[in-house]
């Protein structure tokens, strides 16, 4: 067993010579490398990214990135293709082989098939000598001078190199098509980045009682509306529009005052003047203001400032926003 010492200086070592191989990829970033970028733009198809090895796990990540920032893409396995899967391929697809060395006996055999079929075929790859590069429409190059394991030997970092390169090409197509935030949202509906750009007050309110008193309203109905809503607060109400709030907060400071509660209603304990937020805003800008207000609840309104509801912080919690 090495030393504590000794471990971190090798692991340190591995992230110096990974870094350096990264580094040296922008001698990489050529017209070769733009004219890759364009081709994918212009396909009408989808990319096809094959692989061996370790080079078929980078390409899966890269399909996975593509896919998520509006660039449609596809797994093929090299060994699956030449036993079938071929038939994914179709006309106007693209394909993309990662490959190290360029010489594996299955990119040698699946390179003149994808060509037969007329398909373009960009070359990811780190031998520019190597059969695939040679005989590759396009070319990217990810070539490392070395491995950081210390027999230079298990891949490390070419495919930390491939994988840069891969998001490299993603992000540049990103910004030519003009990708927004809106976009990213529709390709990620289920997760907490996603849901913080689509997921609207309104669509969280809805589910939630509607606490609200009137002015008039004595104390003890106003308490009895506040725990049967469960929201810890109700809005007070006239003609539609919010006059007030009565927060649990509220009632607290009303106890600690000495006037018999039989004689108070609801104006004389509401606070004035209560946060309030469109029905139609996101819901992580009701996470905002909660947090800028010190407050877990917000008065939700409509276009007309009608109050129709109660967004509260629990609501963000169960959604994975906060």
């Amino acid at each position: 067993m090495k030393s504590y010492e000794e471990i971190k200086n090798i692991a340190l070592s591995t992230i110096n010579n990974e870094a350096d191989s990264i580094i040296n990829l922008k001698n990489y970033i050529d017209n070769d490398f733009a004219k890759c970028v364009e081709i994918i733009y212009k396909c009408k198809g989808r990319i096809i990214i094959s692989g061996i090895g370790k080079s078929a796990n980078i390409g899966a990540k890269i399909v996975s990135t593509f896919n998520s920032t509006g660039t449609p893409a596809i797994f093929m396995h090299a060994a699956d293709a030449i036993h079938g899967d071929l038939g994914i391929i179709q006309p106007d697809d693209i394909i993309i082989c990662l490959s190290k060395s360029g010489n594996t006996p299955e990119i040698k055999v699946l390179v003149p098939l994808i060509k037969s079929m007329g398909n373009k075929i960009i070359a990811m790859h780190g031998n520019i000598h190597s059969y695939l590069a040679q005989q590759a429409d396009y070319s990217i190059n990810c070539s490392v001078e070395k491995e950081a394991c210390p027999n230079n030997l298990a891949p490390t970092s070419s495919t930390t190199a491939q994988l840069v390169m891969g998001d490299a090409l993603a992000v540049a197509l990103l910004e030519c098509r003009g990708f927004t935030t809106s976009d990213f949202a529709k390709y990620h509906p289920g997760g907490a980045l996603g849901k913080q750009l689509y997921l609207k007050v309104a669509d969280l309110s809805i589910n939630n009682e509607v606490p609200m008193v009137n002015p008039e309203t004595d104390v003890k109905k106003t308490i009895i509306e506040i725990t049967s809503k469960r929201l810890g607060a109700a809005a007070v109400v006239e003609n539609e529009i919010i006059i007030g709030i009565v927060t649990d907060g509220d009632l607290r400071r009303m106890l600690q005052n000495d006037v018999p509660i039989e004689q108070l209603k609801a104006k004389d304990i509401m606070s004035l003047h209560p946060k309030t937020i469109q029905k139609d805003e996101l819901a992580v800008t009701a996470l905002n203001v909660m947090k800028q207000n010190n407050i877990t609840q917000l008065l939700v309104v409509d276009d007309k400032n009608i109050y129709i509801g109660v967004i509260h912080l629990h609501d963000l919690l169960r959604e994975g926003i906060i």
